[in-house]
Formats: C-alpha cells, structure tokens, sequence
C-alpha cells in the first residue's frame, strides 16, 4: 500500500510534511508528551510505511510544549503493565523495540530536536534517531533502573554505547540519572546544542532532503549493517553500496553539474 505523506492524518501524533521534510511531533504537551500502547503503535506502524514513501526525505522527530518525551504514561501503560501476565508483557515489549527496529529500517534520516525532558522511551526516540539536536535545557534519562527495570530496553544496551561509549552509557543505564545537554554534547549523543532547536533540525532536514537521498539511504543502512562485521567485509561492503551509488543519475548530475560550474540539484534517483 502507497504511503501518501500530504493527506496522511495520525490519531496519536501530530504530522506535518513541507518539501520532502516530514515533521512528527508528540503532542500531549500537558503532561510533557507521554507514549501510549496505541501512540507506540501508530509510530511503528508510520516508520514502517516510510519504506515506500518516496516522497518523504527526511523526518524531524519533536514534542510540544517545550518537552520531548516523558516516556511511557504513568496511568496508561505503567499501571498496566503491572496486572499483564508474561505473554502480554513479552507482546509490549516486543513492541516498543519494533518502534526502534522501524526507524533504523526506513530509509530517510531521522533528525530528533530535543527540548526539556526527555527520558525513558522518549531518550531511546532519540537515541534511534540518526541525528539529534538539543536545546540548552534538554535533560536526557534512561530512567529504567528508576522504576526497577534493568537499562536493556529497546536496544539501548546494543545502541548507547556506540553513540557515548561502554562506560558512559554503563553509568547512564545503571543510575538513570539525567544527562544534561553540555554532557551529552561533550560525549558524542548531540550534534548540536542550540536556542532554535526546531528551526534548526527543520533546516538541517531541509538540506538533507535536497541532496542524495538515495544516497543518504545507503549510508544509513550501512551505519547500521556494518556494526557487527569486521573491516575487510565492510570495506567489501561499501565496494558494491558506492558501485550501486556510482550508477545513480544523481552521480551523472554532480559529474554534470560541477564541470558547468554549477551547483547539483540531487532528485533521488
């Protein structure tokens, strides 16, 4: 089924979608952006459909109100959780780490704009995002050891310690205590720490969805195939992904473009 990013309309999410930039933005800002049972599953269900939305480049992942995401709902999936025997636990879990499994398949970059709290799954939204920006004010939590879950959740004991290193993301997932913006900058986990997150991350958006998208495409997948192979089978990989790039005509367009003189313009194909 095609994906037709203008008129779709997500029940739990805000959606918004201008020249190639899809924009999601959590959007119950009175309680700082919590994920429902139903919100976990509209997310993972619309990064899955990105896989052939073509028309889509790149997606800016934000919250309202000026917090990110305070993770799971206290009332609606917690308290829950609590009374689910082990298969229904298993089904949840299985799939929140779905919802992780979605952004790192679809093939657009994923810039996260981080403002205020962002922890629990929220921190993970981020975490499995490709880029990530914070505002000044952004407190960061993998709070699971908080409320007596270990820090293995959704990939983040496979993730965090390839962005921040095996003892930082040791620390962070062992005591659950927030990383302030100036550490997660200094450690690798933002890009960037800036006053206009959301302008920003939409700019940033704005130029990657004007370059090589197919492109772009294959980095992101290689990033993530060639975590677990050594380097000779990844060069080996990178071999025949660049000869694939090689045959593209957004390659003939700069070879065009750059012996007129001129600047390309990429339209990922």
């Amino acid at each position: 089924m095609s994906f037709d990013a203008a008129t779709f309309a997500p029940a739990h999410f805000r959606w918004d979608f201008a020249d190639g930039v899809a924009t999601i933005t959590l959007n119950r800002p009175e309680r700082k952006n919590p994920l429902t049972f139903e919100s976990y599953a509209e997310l993972r269900d619309t990064f899955r459909a990105l896989v052939d939305a073509q028309d889509v480049k790149c997606v800016v992942f934000t919250g309202a109100g000026g917090n990110f995401c305070s993770g799971g709902d206290v009332h609606e999936i917690i308290g829950p959780l609590t009374k689910m025997d082990r298969d229904g636990l298993v089904r949840f879990t299985t799939m929140t780490g779905d919802l992780v499994k979605a952004m790192r398949a679809c093939p657009q970059p994923i810039i996260a704009a981080v403002e205020g709290v962002c922890a629990g799954a929220g921190a993970i939204i981020a975490m499995a995002s490709d880029l990530r920006l914070a505002a000044a004010d952004a407190k960061t939590a993998f709070l699971f050891t908080r409320v007596g879950l270990s820090g293995a959740d959704m990939g983040a004991c496979a993730i965090l310690p390839r962005i921040i290193g095996h003892g930082r993301a040791a620390e962070l997932l062992f005591t659950g205590r927030s990383m302030s913006a100036e550490e997660g900058l200094a450690w690798g986990f933002w890009n960037a720490v800036t006053p206009n997150v959301l302008a920003d991350a939409l700019a940033l958006g704005g130029s990657l969805a004007s370059g090589p998208t197919a492109a772009h495409a294959v980095t992101k997948r290689q990033l993530d195939a060639e975590w677990n192979v050594g380097i000779d089978t990844a060069i080996d990989m990178e071999a025949q992904a660049q000869a694939d790039c090689m045959q593209t005509n957004d390659f003939r367009r700069a070879f065009e473009a750059f012996s007129a003189k001129q600047r390309p313009v990429f339209r990922g194909d």
